[in-house]
């Protein structure tokens, strides 16, 4: 008998140490390319700024405690506000069409699908200013109001916290629709018609039915809506200007302008804080005990 509790556990054992050494390669990549330049800009971010730049190797705080200006404290407020909009409106746009999408013929959910991913064919960059081009003074927007009669001169679009947001909006409206279609795919038919049979409002199967059980969708989307989103410098950059400066805007003054990388260091570490407080709240939201049918 314990012969053969041996042959059982000696397999085990080897298709446990084959499955480790399978994963080296990609834990050495991880350590090389994320865990070694994560804990080289750790360490600058308590180091001091040289007379004409560079990084002087002498242990300060000085770096985090200027982030308490009230300066940075406004750019932080600003980027949380823009990434914090730019959600909800993605969510209220996202989700009507992943519904849409879902509860489509089987033959038409690729196609529509694919028109939302679309946008992916073209780079960012040339998307932006594509939008630049739209939202000017003399641009499409501006033309067909006028056009139109509801404007009797152009209105300032172009370098507006409206520009950034609608920039956002539409970047990043695609990751809100992807994982709603699957939540959404996955719900049930029966238990909304079961709804409507107990005569409940379409407030009430949104809100009760619909809403409740597409929740790990729904948390999906808004962090990688969210993450991306308040890290963000081009679509600020561009379609806002100076005036719509956001926290990635910061980081990247601080490294290339300003050439103070211990500030820039520190900077990007309090946006790691903030999304990785996010990614816990998504865990949080997804874990396998906090279903929302879970004790019913």
């Amino acid at each position: 008998m314990p012969s053969e509790d041996v042959s059982h556990v000696a397999p085990a054992a080897q298709d446990s140490c084959r499955s480790c050494w399978l994963a080296v390669p990609g834990l050495l990549w991880l350590a090389l390319f994320f865990l070694v330049p994560l804990v080289l800009v750790f360490a600058i971010s308590f180091a001091s700024r040289g007379t004409y730049g560079g990084i002087v190797w002498e242990f300060t705080w000085a770096n985090y405690v200027d982030l308490l200006h009230p300066l940075y404290g406004k750019i932080l407020g600003q980027s949380l506000w823009y990434a914090t909009l730019t959600t909800a409106i993605c969510f209220l746009l996202g989700f009507p069409l992943a519904y849409v999408i879902a509860r489509s013929p089987a033959r038409w959910q690729p196609v529509l699908l694919l028109l939302v991913m679309l946008p992916f064919w073209t780079n960012f960059l040339v998307r932006t200013y594509a939008w630049m081009i739209m939202l000017r003074h003399d641009g499409l927007a501006n033309n067909l109001l006028l056009a139109l009669g509801l404007i009797t001169e152009p209105l300032e679009l172009l370098y507006t916290p409206m520009a950034v947001v609608i920039g956002l909006v539409y970047g990043y409206l695609p990751f809100m629709v992807l994982p709603l279609y699957v939540a959404v795919e996955r719900l049930d038919p029966v238990l909304v018609e079961a709804a409507w049979d107990l005569y409940a409002s379409r407030w009430a199967v949104a809100t009760r039915v619909v809403i409740p059980l597409t929740m790990p969708g729904i948390v999906g989307g808004c962090i990688l809506v969210f993450i991306p989103s308040i890290g963000s410098f081009i679509t600020p950059d561009l379609l806002g200007g100076a005036r719509s400066m956001m926290i990635g805007n910061l980081i990247q003054h601080e490294y290339l302008v300003v050439r103070d990388w211990p500030l820039g260091s520190a900077v990007s570490f309090v946006l790691m804080a903030i999304v990785m407080a996010a990614v816990v709240l998504y865990y949080r939201q997804a874990s396998p005990g906090d279903g929302p049918l879970e004790g019913r």
